[in-house]
Parts: C-alpha cells; sequence; structure tokens
C-alpha cells in the first residue's frame, strides 16, 4: 500500500498486525480492522478463503459484498455494532459466504476488540477460517440450521407483519399479536415514542402491567427506556437483582409481576432517537449473544416501521387537510330538498384523490348537483379539483344550462396547461316540477332510490371527460331528463363507490343498488352506511357521494312559477326550456294541453332568438281567478314589436305568431324598459 496515503489516514504504527505462522499452516486467514480510517487489511490466506485475489480487494471491507449475501452481512453488521457499543472486548459467528462459482460456504470468524485508555474502540484483530467440514457432521448442521432458521423466520415475520402497517396503531397491533414476539417467551412488553423530550408510553401490556405515572417521563429520569433512549445503546437486564439497583422507582410498581430480567432497546431511525421499546421476562436469567443481536434486529425493524407510519400519518393529515379545504365548506339549505354528502378518504398517505361534490342554489327554485373526480392520486390532483369546482359553480350560477355548462368547463380544463383530465355528472333539478337534467362527463351514471326504497340505475347517455372533450373538439354533451317524485332520491358518487378489483362495473352497480335499497331511510344514515361499506372491503380509492331528495311537502302548488334563461347560439339551452315547459305543465294539471302549450312557447322562443340581439327569459306561472289559467312570458331586450305577417304558400318563416294565435287562448306584446314581452295564455282545468 501507498505510505503516503496510510501516513495521511493516521493508521497504527503496527498496521497492519502479522499473524502468527501457526495460523497460515491451520488455513486461517487474519485481519486487522482500522477503526478510524476504516481500512481493513487482510492477508493472503484470508483472502482466499473469501475466494478473492490481491487485486480484487482495496483494503475497505465493501469489497467483501460480492462475496457475503445481504442477510449474512446485515447480522455480521449487527454483531460488530452491538460488540462495539456494549463494552465487549471480542465476538465470534458462523457465516456463509458465495464463491466465485455460486456455492455456499460456511466460514467462521473470531474477532477482538482493541479500546483506547477512555474505553472508545479503536481497531479490531482477528481471523476468519472456511468451517464447512467443520459443520460437515449432520447433527452440529442440523442444529446450526434449526437456530438460525428460527431466528431468522422471527426476524422475517416480524418484519414481514410490521411491512402492512400504515399507522402507530397498527405497529402496536402487530407488537401485541406477534407470534413471533411471543415466541420470545416476554411477560410484558412496554413501547414509549419521544416527544418533546418526554418519552410518551403508547403501548403497555398484559393488563395490570401499567404502572401509574409512566405515561410521560422525562429523558432525564431514572428509567430503562430513559436511558437507551440517552444512550443510544440497548440496555440488557439479566437479574432482578440487577433491575432493582439500576432502577429502583420501576422496580418497586414492578416487582409483583415477577420479573426476573428484560430488554429495553432504543428506536433509532435515520440516526436519530425516537422511541424506545422494552421487553420484560419471567424465569429467564440473562441473554446469549444471539439473543441479543435477535432483538437489536428487531429493534431496527420496528424503528424503521414507527418512522414509516408517523410520516405517513403526518403526510395523511397534511393531504386530507389540503382535500377538506378544496371541498365546499359547507352545503347550503335548498327549500324542497334534503340533501346529505359525504367524503371518504382511502388512506393513502399523501396520496390523496381529486375526487369532489358541489351543491349549487340557482334562482328559480332550481339546483344544482356536481360530482366529480380529476385523474390522479396526487397533490397536483386536488389543486385542479379546486379550480375545476369553483369554474363550475360560476358557469352554473350565470345562468347557463347543463350541457354549456359541461362543455365551458372542458375548454377551462384543456386550457388550464395541465394533462390532467376529469370525469364529472352535473344534475340542475326543479324542485318544484322534479325535472332534473342530468349530463354526463364520461363518470359514472348516478342510481335513483324510490319512496317505496326500490333503486334503479338512471342510464344517461354521456360525452367525453372534461378537457378530452375539448382536446378532441366534441363538446357536445347530450342532456337526459329524469323526473324526481316527492320522496325519491337521486345518488351521486364516484367511481370508488362501485369498483372492486376482479369484477366489473355493472357488478359493482349491482352491489351498490342493493346496498342503496336496503339502507336506511334517513338520508344521513344512508350516506354513512355507503361509507362504511367501502370501508369493510377495504377499498383503495377515495369516495364522493352527494344524495338529494326531493321533499313530499315540496309538491307544485297553484300559482306556482319557473323561470329560466335562453341563450343566444345555445341549443341546449333551448331544449332546456322545453324539458322545464313539459314538465311544469304535466305537474300543474294542464297535461291535455301539453303539446299545444310547449309549441306556442316554443315558437315565442325561437322568435326571440332570431329576431333581437341578445338572449331570452322564459317564465310560465299559473295564475289563479275564476278561471285557471297557464301563462307564458318570453322578454327580450328589443323594443321593436313582433307583428304577425301571412308567409304565403311556399314561406318558410312568418308562421309563429299564426300558430300563437292559433294554439292560444289569447296572447299579447307588452313593452317594457329594457325591451318587451311576448306572452300567451291558456285555460288549464281546475284542480
Amino acid at each position: 500500500m501507498d505510505d503516503r496515503v496510510a501516513g495521511a489516514l493516521s493508521l497504527p504504527e503496527d498496521w497492519p498486525a502479522h499473524p502468527d505462522l501457526s495460523l497460515a499452516l491451520n488455513r486461517m486467514g487474519s485481519f486487522d480492522w482500522d477503526l478510524d480510517s476504516g481500512l481493513m487489511h487482510m492477508d493472503r490466506t484470508a483472502l482466499d478463503v473469501f475466494d478473492l485475489t490481491p487485486d480484487e480487494y482495496d483494503d475497505r471491507p465493501d469489497s467483501l459484498s460480492p462475496r457475503v449475501p445481504t442477510d449474512e452481512a446485515q447480522r455480521l453488521d449487527a454483531l460488530v455494532s452491538h460488540a462495539l457499543k456494549s463494552g465487549r472486548t471480542n465476538y465470534g459467528a458462523y457465516f456463509r459466504i458465495q464463491r466465485r462459482d455460486g456455492s455456499l460456504r460456511w466460514t467462521h470468524t473470531q474477532g477482538f476488540v482493541r479500546r483506547d485508555r477512555t474505553g472508545r474502540p479503536r481497531r479490531i484483530i482477528g481471523i476468519v477460517r472456511d468451517a464447512t467440514q467443520e459443520l460437515a457432521d449432520p447433527t452440529a448442521r442440523r442444529e446450526l440450521d434449526e437456530e438460525r432458521s428460527q431466528r431468522t423466520s422471527l426476524v422475517e415475520g416480524a418484519t414481514a407483519a410490521l411491512a402492512h402497517a400504515r399507522t402507530v396503531k397498527d405497529v402496536i397491533a402487530v407488537l401485541k399479536n406477534s407470534q413471533g414476539l411471543a415466541h420470545l417467551g416476554a411477560t410484558s412488553l412496554v413501547m414509549g415514542l419521544l416527544e418533546s423530550g418526554r418519552i410518551h408510553l403508547v403501548a403497555d401490556g398484559p393488563e395490570g402491567a401499567y404502572v401509574p405515572g409512566t405515561r410521560y417521563t422525562r429523558v432525564d429520569e431514572q428509567y430503562p427506556m430513559s436511558e437507551v433512549v440517552r444512550t443510544l445503546s440497548p440496555r440488557f437486564i439479566e437479574s432482578a437483582e440487577d433491575f432493582a439497583a439500576s432502577y429502583p422507582i420501576l422496580w418497586r410498581n414492578i416487582s409483583r409481576l415477577g420479573i426476573t430480567s428484560a430488554a429495553y432497546m432504543p428506536l433509532i431511525a435515520q440516526a436519530r432517537p425516537i422511541g424506545a421499546l422494552g421487553l420484560l421476562y419471567r424465569d429467564k436469567g440473562g441473554f446469549t449473544a444471539d439473543e441479543r443481536n435477535l432483538l437489536m434486529a428487531l429493534g431496527t425493524s420496528i424503528a424503521q416501521s414507527l418512522q414509516r407510519a408517523m410520516l405517513y400519518e403526518q403526510e395523511h393529515d397534511l393531504a386530507e387537510g389540503l382535500q377538506q379545504a378544496m371541498l365546499p365548506r359547507r352545503i347550503p339549505s335548498v327549500p324542497g330538498a334534503q340533501v346529505a354528502v359525504r367524503y371518504r378518504s382511502a388512506r393513502l398517505g399523501r396520496d390523496i384523490g381529486g375526487d369532489w361534490y358541489d351543491l349549487i342554489p340557482l334562482p328559480g327554485g332550481r339546483v344544482g348537483a356536481v360530482i366529480g373526480d380529476v385523474q390522479g392520486h396526487d397533490t397536483h390532483a386536488a389543486a385542479v379539483m379546486g379550480q375545476l369546482r369553483i369554474v363550475l359553480r360560476a358557469y352554473a350560477a350565470e345562468g347557463h344550462s347543463p350541457a354549456t355548462v359541461m362543455a365551458r368547463a372542458s375548454v377551462f380544463l384543456h386550457e388550464l396547461d395541465t394533462d390532467r383530465f376529469a370525469t364529472c355528472t352535473y344534475a340542475e333539478a326543479d324542485l318544484t316540477t322534479g325535472v332534473v337534467q342530468v349530463v354526463r362527463a364520461g363518470h359514472v351514471d348516478p342510481v335513483v332510490r324510490d319512496v317505496d326504497g326500490s333503486c334503479r340505475r338512471v342510464v344517461a347517455e354521456g360525452g367525453l371527460p372534461l378537457g378530452l372533450s375539448a382536446e378532441f373538439g366534441r363538446l357536445e354533451y347530450p342532456v337526459s331528463t329524469v323526473e324526481l317524485d316527492p320522496g325519491q332520491t337521486m345518488i351521486l358518487f364516484t367511481d370508488g363507490l362501485v369498483e372492486l378489483p376482479g369484477s366489473d362495473l355493472d357488478e359493482g352497480m349491482q352491489r351498490l343498488t342493493s346496498l342503496v335499497a336496503n339502507g336506511p331511510q334517513d338520508l344521513q344514515k344512508l350516506a354513512d352506511q355507503l361509507c362504511e361499506a367501502v370501508d369493510g372491503r377495504g377499498g383503495q380509492d377515495d369516495v364522493a357521494v352527494l344524495l338529494l331528495r326531493r321533499r313530499a311537502a315540496h309538491a307544485p302548488q297553484p300559482g306556482g312559477r319557473l323561470q329560466q334563461h335562453v341563450a343566444q347560439n345555445d341549443p341546449e339551452a333551448l331544449s332546456s326550456s322545453r324539458h322545464m315547459i313539459r314538465a311544469a305543465v304535466r305537474a300543474w294539471g294542464a297535461k291535455d294541453r301539453a303539446d299545444e302549450i310547449e309549441l306556442a312557447a316554443d315558437e315565442l322562443i325561437t322568435n326571440a332568438l332570431m329576431h333581437t340581439d341578445g338572449g331570452a327569459i322564459v317564465t310560465i306561472r299559473v295564475l289563479a281567478g275564476t278561471e285557471r289559467r297557464l301563462r307564458v312570458d318570453v322578454e327580450d331586450r328589443s323594443s321593436a314589436l313582433p307583428r304577425r305577417r301571412d308567409a304565403g304558400e311556399e314561406g318558410v318563416s312568418g308562421r309563429g305568431l299564426m300558430l300563437v294565435d292559433r294554439l292560444a287562448d289569447v296572447w299579447g306584446v307588452e313593452s317594457r324598459g329594457s325591451g318587451k314581452c311576448v306572452w300567451c295564455e291558456f285555460l288549464i282545468p281546475t284542480r
């Protein structure tokens, strides 16, 4: 080795140690490991044991990694680390190496720790030898294999169980229920987490083992968990006398349990203590080296699981807070409707979804119900969801038809500089007539529950998801109409409510309709039950649910009034107004004249849209008096009065007012300050 480099690293003057010739004659290799520089010299015989040539080894322990399997390396690291921290002067272990040809050979090492006057370890000098022949005896080999298998299965079993723990409570449950820990023969278990300079006892057992006054203890107090957190070293108490002398305050409270020994391990993650674990035993005296190594390995696994669980809980709380902030802070009270909403988080750490719901009060006794899901499970999805929810609410509040609301929201999402798309259902309900206009953008169909409890799927023709329809220039969103009778409930939801691995959407919808049909009548309890069903099957996706029930007491009354704005170049708004008029006519007992009223109103609306610069406001109402009449008003911004004219035999226009004159019992025109109103009235039966 280069003397200049060796000097720069301040190696001991007698490094490397020169072994006795008898070692080489007995096929024993030697090593000299300087802990300050990290360099470990190995002689030629030791390299032969590892099947390495001198040019393949650079005096660093990492050079041995190709020959030492990972599990063996971890066990050896833990063994050496414990020897250095515990003050021991030697250690020994059998382990396997993998030779160049892939075969496994048993090897034995013995190390001697040299310390300075302060007790700090400075150097390890030891030997390595091939032990394959030594363990060739079937009995010795079987005993060693069984011991190793038991230790390995214990660590692997506990580690596997802890890998599924997501919260601190899950980790505690694994420790209390783990069969592996029970095999250690521990009488009771205690675990504390470090919080602001104090140790918070989060687990103790069995019943009756809790010591009053130890729920919170300071790190500087005379308790074993406090000591291992301070020193970052395990504490093995090998007798009752040792326990009583070292921790008299604690011993006075637990001596009745018959404890004869105990093991306390610091829980260290990323080089800092996060807590401590204690195992207390009866009828056990002392701990072997293998038992100590096993407990330290378990402590490391538990610490990593705890850190992961605490990080998960912090991330989930942050993510869930962001998600909740994006949802409506409160659901407004809507006359004529009962509403229940729920958001169920999938508890996937910071991977939150873009599911949302919204309820939008609209003029004329109408309400808009929204349910949607932005693609992805991250904070970006939640941020896009928040913007999309606000935009949908704004477009709906402006008076646009449901199809226009959806088309404009799609354009907004496409121009938002994001690669995300969203599925959505927007339902605009007129609670006076019970007419619900449903527009679907790649979302799952809603369901309706009848008053008798039966439940059916509402198959609504849909368009492309928001964002995609704008990208492909397919902004047409068909409107489906559903009549919601008093007492009926419409349920909007995201796909997490019906999706289940191994089954298709139809099966999920069948499960949902069955669950709704057999669910409680109370709307809030039904909403809770839907989310509980997802929890019961371990749903891995977020779920948003909105239930809208039309109140039975809100049936249409004589003198009712409905109004809707119809914008120019908005065919969906024209279709929407037709649905409103048809439903109102039926609801108000004028079914026999429905065709006449709808045709006359359609002519007045079309005239306003074709011959004026702005849109039209359509109002339909019942006039109570000696004769019951239904009146249709169409207002526009033009002051020019319409006139009836002869269309001629070949004409394609000019017939509108002639039709109105023939169909209506009476019609007329009224000038308004900002335009005019063309109206017509129809006699309808008395209820």
